[in-house]
């Protein structure tokens, strides 16, 4: 992953793909999942999305990965939680009641560290990642979640007329990626209001996927 690039994101605070409400797709959709209480979720490549706040609200756990220190601050402090701070191998581990945040490389985690994971929940990152690394990000997270079930929310638009990252991920890719692990079901597609950074028309499409 590029870590300068996403630390000078957080430090410049140029966070636009940061929602300031948890996602609408997440609330109508998490249901699909069928999890007991107190499951423990992953959230890759988390930031400080409200998507956490809302998940623990669920009175489920929160396992997250994120490379900013400074975002992974700023999720403790605006939850009101003064985190117990650890290092995990060449990462560091931040623990509160219920959540879990490594800070560092996703890729530097491994299925040990992460322990057992009922669901993921990737809303950004997937997408955030250029193409050549996807099939790479995808693998490895089955890998280190053992093939636990996803909800997985893609943005699909032309490419051509506005670089990434967020880049566009079709529904040939999500196949492409997970089709020979899971069964795929495209559950919700939306249109982004206003388009993608007001450029050009976009659709947001939540995956549910199952393990085959």
């Amino acid at each position: 992953m590029n870590s300068t690039f996403w630390q000078a994101k957080w430090q410049r605070n140029e966070i636009g793909f940061h929602e300031h409400r948890p996602n609408v797709l997440l609330v109508r959709n998490f249901p699909a999942l069928c999890l007991q209480h107190g499951a423990r979720v992953f959230v890759p490549l988390c930031g400080k999305s409200l998507d956490i706040h809302w998940l623990l609200a669920q009175g489920h756990q929160v396992v997250g990965c994120e490379l900013s220190p400074l975002a992974v601050g700023q999720l403790f402090a605006e939850l009101g939680l003064a985190p117990h701070v650890s290092i995990c191998g060449t990462m560091q581990r931040y623990d509160a009641e219920g959540l879990c945040i490594y800070v560092g490389d996703i890729f530097d985690l491994t299925a040990d560290a992460l322990g057992q994971i009922d669901a993921v929940y990737d809303r950004a990152a997937l997408i955030a990642l250029p193409p050549a690394q996807q099939a790479d990000y995808a693998a490895h997270l089955c890998a280190i979640t053992h093939q636990a079930p996803q909800l997985l929310i893609c943005l699909e638009y032309d490419q051509s007329r506005l670089a990434g990252p967020p880049f566009s991920v079709d529904a040939a890719q999500v196949s492409q990626y997970y089709g020979a692990t899971f069964t795929l079901t495209c559950v919700e597609r939306v249109m982004v209001p206003g388009g993608l950074k007001g450029a050009c028309p976009a659709t947001e499409a939540l995956w549910h996927l199952v393990p085959a």
